[in-house]
């Protein structure tokens, strides 16, 4: 199997999981979130989660992004939308390895064509005999 046949069924299977698997992840919180929310309970009040007690999640604020469109898993914080969400994840994450694999092909050629001038004085190929 090549190389490019492995990632686009990498691709595919985290595209399956990330679209179809979400929607039966916990909402419970993860083992972080857990830790923190410790000797705390949570209440609903006016359609929103506010802590009562002591933890160390009280003094927690949102982060810059809580009210970007894809937060919280969720688009616009509709929980049905979470798979596409996923989907839209896995997306960029290939993206950015594509973009990162990219650059680090395009430095490794560029310092092999160096290299290659620097041993050959600037001096072009042999063309290969037919």
């Amino acid at each position: 199997m090549s190389a490019n046949g492995f990632l686009f069924g990498f691709a595919a299977v985290a595209v399956l999981v990330a679209g179809l698997l979400s929607y039966v992840a916990s909402s419970q919180p993860d083992g972080l979130d857990a830790t923190t929310q410790r000797g705390c309970t949570v209440v609903e009040v006016d359609g929103t989660e506010q802590l009562h007690g002591e933890c160390i999640a009280q003094n927690a604020d949102s982060h810059a992004l809580a009210d970007s469109p894809l937060a919280d898993y969720t688009i616009g914080g509709n929980d049905r939308l979470t798979g596409i969400a996923g989907v839209l994840g896995v997306a960029a994450a290939f993206a950015a390895l594509f973009a990162v694999v990219r650059l680090v092909r395009a430095g490794r050629s560029e310092r092999q064509r160096a290299e290659h001038v620097s041993e050959t004085g600037g001096a072009s190929p042999e063309p290969e005999p037919t």
